[in-house]
């Protein structure tokens, strides 16, 4: 579980509304999850709940139910074949109509999310073995999932037939596996980057066992990661598909540069953070300046992220602070993420 909990601290900023984590000890699964950030969650005292050998854990920014302490991940039941527990990355584009049909036929719903669509699916299932459960429940799914299934032996990974969210599996020093949505986690915690879970694949980790098994549980995969990964949603020292997030956009800002050849202007200024490569990029290419003339207050979270359009225009305020003296009669370029 701490393994896991220094994974969520290097990827904070995918989400920032809850976080937690279930580890499984003794073929028992616990879980801790609140609402905030990762170091005001998992406590001392949160930490000696979560032993154990294997643990999933999970950021929340929502897009798809409320801001309510249930609506964090993990999410966690015991059903039929034991204990088990779930964390999702993506959105459900059919999770309206499952969820309707599955309360039709007596299913009762702790939350808002999607994630749950998938909890339920598993659990009614009449096969005889978890991944076959799990091959099924999402074959009724549609839409983007990169998900971490825990149960009291194995732990399961797998992404939708596109890929569209990025997963990554390392391997820690002391010989464990370790999955992710960014290779940064793997960095904070010593571990070697592997390869990506291929889209439409389901890995399986096993207690005891050392090998990884691997699935193709959809034959035919059309691969579109999310653009916004690169854009803005990734952290800059990750990988992406083989690609690192801090070159590509820079070369974003260069090939901006390349569109605007008449644009004159005294310098450069990026909106931080995420704009600072792009700019830089820019200026590269056009020869025009860099200036950091906008000052970020990094005390402040990422905007994009906050639920209601209210609080990201505060936020803004809050967060970011152009400098008057750098910028007085001078002509030029913002670049944006």
């Amino acid at each position: 579980a701490k393994t896991a909990v220094y994974g969520l601290f290097s990827m904070q900023h995918r989400g920032q509304e809850a976080s937690g984590v279930s580890a499984n000890h003794n073929h028992h699964i616990n879980t801790v999850k609140g609402q905030g950030l990762v170091t005001k969650i998992f406590t001392p005292q949160a930490l000696e709940i979560l032993k154990g050998n294997s643990a999933i854990g999970h950021n929340r920014y929502s897009t798809a139910g409320n801001e309510s302490i249930h609506d964090a991940q993990p999410i966690s039941a015991k059903y039929a074949l034991g204990e088990i527990s779930i964390v999702h990355n993506g959105n459900l584009i059919n999770k309206d109509s499952v969820r309707s049909e599955l309360i039709a036929e007596g299913a009762i719903f702790q939350s808002n999310m999607d994630t749950e669509n998938i909890l339920h699916l598993i659990a009614r299932s009449k096969e005889k073995k978890l991944q076959n459960r799990i091959i099924e429940a999402v074959k009724k799914c549609a839409g983007a999932y990169s998900l971490l299934i825990l149960s009291r032996s194995k732990m399961f990974a797998l992404r939708d037939p596109h890929g569209v969210r990025p997963l990554s599996i390392g391997r820690l020093n002391d010989g464990g596996y370790i999955v992710a949505s960014e290779t940064c986690a793997f960095d904070l915690v010593g571990a070697e980057f592997i390869r990506d879970v291929k889209p439409g694949e389901m890995v399986i980790f096993e207690e005891g066992k050392d090998e990884i098994k691997s699935l193709q549980i959809f034959e035919e995969v059309d691969p579109r990661i999310c653009a916004f990964e690169y854009i803005y949603f990734a952290r800059p020292d990750s990988t992406v598909e083989g690609k690192n997030v801090y070159n590509i956009r820079k070369k974003l800002g260069a090939v901006l540069a390349g569109k605007c050849k008449n644009i004159k202007a005294d310098f450069v200024v990026p909106v931080p953070d995420s704009g600072v490569p792009a700019a830089l990029g820019y200026s590269g290419a056009s020869g025009v300046p860099f200036e950091l003339a906008i000052v970020r207050n990094h005390y402040v979270g990422r905007t994009f992220i906050e639920p209601t359009q209210e609080m990201r225009n505060l936020k803004v305020k809050l967060k970011l602070n152009p400098m008057s003296e750098v910028l007085k009669d001078k002509s030029i370029v913002v670049i944006d993420d």
